[in-house]
């Protein structure tokens, strides 16, 4: 499933974009575009997955709703993150400048466009 294009069409959307992964429940990577070091984009999908999962469980037990994206906000970086199936994420980090609107807007186009694509 190569979805090098989807990826890089978001980037180029998003001035201060950083990276964006597609990895599995598992946190493992499937895909990702970076203009920062691939193995820290990797973690960095590794790690926003555990969080994804600890959430749509919190949800649950709530009767919250369905999860449909998350902000973390540092002052290194921001990161989007949105489930595209029960099994697939993705995750877009930013520079503190980045516009979150526009990257938000992006990441759930972008994620439309996935989940046709993963079907």
């Amino acid at each position: 499933m190569p979805f090098k294009k989807t990826l890089t069409e978001m980037l180029e959307q998003v001035p201060g974009s950083l990276g964006a992964i597609i990895a599995d429940w598992e946190g493992e990577a499937v895909d990702q575009v970076a203009r920062m070091d691939d193995y820290d984009i990797k973690i960095l999908g590794a790690h926003k997955g555990i969080i994804l999962t600890r959430l749509r469980e919190a949800l649950e037990r709530v009767d919250g709703g369905e999860l449909e994206e998350i902000l973390i906000r540092s002052d290194q970086n921001h990161t989007l993150v949105a489930p595209l199936t029960e099994d697939y994420f993705l995750v877009l980090t930013l520079s503190p400048e980045a516009m979150l609107g526009r990257a938000s807007f992006a990441l759930r186009r972008c994620a439309a466009q996935l989940r046709e694509e993963i079907g």
